[in-house]
């Protein structure tokens, strides 16, 4: 049975829904793990400022403190927390 115009125009649509859907998933894919990418160097860069800044080691505290769900409490349960080195100020 041959196939009619209709029908070659329905699958041409339904191949084409898919391909935009599957570029939307890629898209939305990139954009989470970006997103993703930007925490983990933020969340690194806090860390390492909380080194040398006693107000950036506070506010690092204060964050994992009201960490809302438990299971991210528990990942820092048995962590030390960055503290900054005294200084020669701190000395004297």
């Amino acid at each position: 049975m041959a196939e009619t115009e209709l029908e070659r125009a329905e699958k041409r649509y339904a191949q084409a829904k898919a391909r935009l859907q599957a570029l939307k998933n890629r898209e939305a894919t990139r954009q989470r793990k970006l997103d993703t990418r930007r925490k983990v160097i933020l969340g690194g860069a806090l860390m390492d400022l909380a080194e040398r800044d006693s107000s950036a080691a506070a506010m690092l505290d204060r964050l994992i403190r009201n960490l809302s769900r438990e299971q991210d409490r528990k990942a820092f349960a048995e962590w030390d927390a960055p503290s900054p080195a005294p200084t020669d100020e701190d000395a004297s």
